[in-house]
């Protein structure tokens, strides 16, 4: 039976295609394969212009899906869609979550307790004790660092978290298989050890400047909170930054010399609202992930009472209201809020708002294509 993930990638091959028209045409067809083998009139109906409509055609005329599939499958690249368990719960909340990622290396249950550090390129040697220092102490506390493999402070940050032995995803402005910086790609090697590279470009997409803005919010997406070491006000960082607030994570910046170009956009953010970092602990603090250790402990506790494990059932990945939950488990709702109440300091469940639940697993997110 033939990956029905196949199909996503197909359309995250499309020129034009982003999270929006994607949902258009699950919406129309029901499904990415009905949508990639409607007719180009089927396609203009469900809201593809001509242009879009005409690169859909040329790309299934000229591209095999057998020969796309066997290189993801040659190279130990994932696929991970909307569809998947798998896909970051975090980053799926955001507006506009990218219908398909690319994975080498690793997602594990604990990535979710993760924070981004990006900055500069042009870092100063304030810039690097800084970041060494914050992303040493995330690391050994168990918190995943995020960041985006960039020269300067990205790519200190991942290597310090490498050092203190933490785990750290490199989200990439390229293919998962097109290093850059290329005096990066030993450290690329690292993280898949530790780690992954994450990008919602397919692979064999090389290294453009338009692609690197966007994946920030990928960056900022995966993460619980984004600190900003140094920044010009120009510097990408500060479209991290921007990201960051839209999709209301903890935004915290490092104070710098006010004469110094580097760290003038993060000094505008602290003015602008950001929480001044004054030091690591701030962070670990202001997220409680002082109880990371915790958190992972209690999440290996599965469901032995019947009432947990009949609960823990009818809940996915997807938010399910108390109420329903109530109708699929035929208990009364004193005893499933009891429960869940129970369940959610185990650490089994979490409520989203509004009384929604979701199963929090934990099996790692490692789907092989």
């Amino acid at each position: 039976m033939e990956d029905p993930r196949r199909y996503w990638v197909a359309w995250s091959l499309v020129k034009g295609i982003g999270a929006v028209r994607f949902r258009t045409l699950l919406t129309a067809f029901g499904d990415a394969q009905a949508a990639w083998e409607a007719s180009p009139q089927a396609l203009r109906q469900a809201g593809l212009g001509e242009k879009v409509t005409a690169n859909v055609v040329r790309l299934r005329q000229h591209v095999s899906l057998d020969v796309v599939w066997d290189k993801l499958q040659a190279g130990n690249i994932q696929v991970l869609t909307w569809e998947d368990e798998a896909y970051p719960r975090r980053l799926k909340e955001i507006d506009q979550p990218p219908p398909v990622l690319y994975l080498r290396g690793s997602l594990l249950p604990e990535d979710e307790w993760a924070v981004a550090i990006v900055g500069t390129r042009r870092v100063t040697a304030y810039g690097r004790q800084v970041t060494e220092e914050l992303a040493s102490v995330l690391g050994r506390n168990g918190v995943t660092v995020v960041s985006g493999l960039a020269r300067g402070i990205d790519a200190i940050a991942h290597q310090a978290t490498l050092n203190a032995g933490g785990r750290t995803l490199a989200v990439m402005g390229t293919g998962v298989d097109k290093i850059y910086p290329p005096e990066n790609s030993r450290l690329a090697e690292q993280i898949l050890a530790q780690g992954a590279l994450i990008s919602d470009y397919p692979p064999g997409t090389p290294p453009d400047g338009i692609n690197f803005p966007p994946r920030n919010r990928i960056i900022s997406g995966l993460s619980l909170a984004v600190v900003i070491v140094e920044a010009g006000l120009t510097s990408g960082a500060l479209i991290t930054a921007s990201f960051a607030a839209e999709q209301g994570r903890e935004m915290f910046a490092i104070p710098g010399n006010i004469n110094a170009p580097q760290s003038q956009g993060a000094n505008r953010l602290i003015l602008d609202g950001a929480i001044p970092l004054l030091n690591p602990q701030q962070v670990l603090e202001a997220l409680n992930l002082t109880m990371v250790s915790e958190h992972r402990t209690a999440r290996k506790v599965l469901p032995t009472d019947p009432v947990e494990k009949q609960v823990y059932q009818v809940l996915g990945a997807e938010p399910l209201h108390v109420d329903e939950i109530r109708l699929r488990t035929s208990m009364p709702i004193e005893q499933v809020s009891a429960t869940l109440a129970l369940m959610e300091l185990k650490g089994m469940v979490r409520q989203v708002g509004g009384m929604n639940y979701v199963a929090v697993r934990e099996q790692a997110a490692d789907y092989s294509v």
